[in-house]
């Protein structure tokens, strides 16, 4: 399980199951059983669906109605950096050496 989809595509797990929350609620807001217990479930069903090798699950939970916490503005202390679709890389030497030329 990840809330991090920017990982996932770079550590290319085998399969694994995708939750839009902020990170480190991976499993759900605190003091909602109900909710953690159906993300459980989903991510449990997951070994039954999920076939292919790299394959994410995605849980279409919302942690909001408008998802506002990916504007950084309902955590507190949330500095989090602009979210892009493909990696980032501190420096042209990371690129390459993921990239494979190095």
């Amino acid at each position: 399980m990840s809330s991090a989809l920017d990982v996932i595509k770079s550590v290319n797990p085998p399969r694994t199951v995708f939750l839009d929350f902020p990170l480190g609620h991976t499993t759900g807001k605190p003091n909602e059983p109900s909710l953690q217990h159906d993300i459980l479930i989903q991510a449990l069903d997951a070994f039954k669906t999920l076939k292919s090798p790299g394959e994410v699950m995605k849980l279409s939970h919302k942690w909001d109605e408008h998802d506002s916490w990916l504007e950084g503005d309902t955590l507190a202390g949330d500095v989090r950096q602009q979210r892009f679709e493909t990696p980032q890389y501190q420096v042209e030497e990371d690129r390459k050496r993921v990239e494979g030329g190095i």
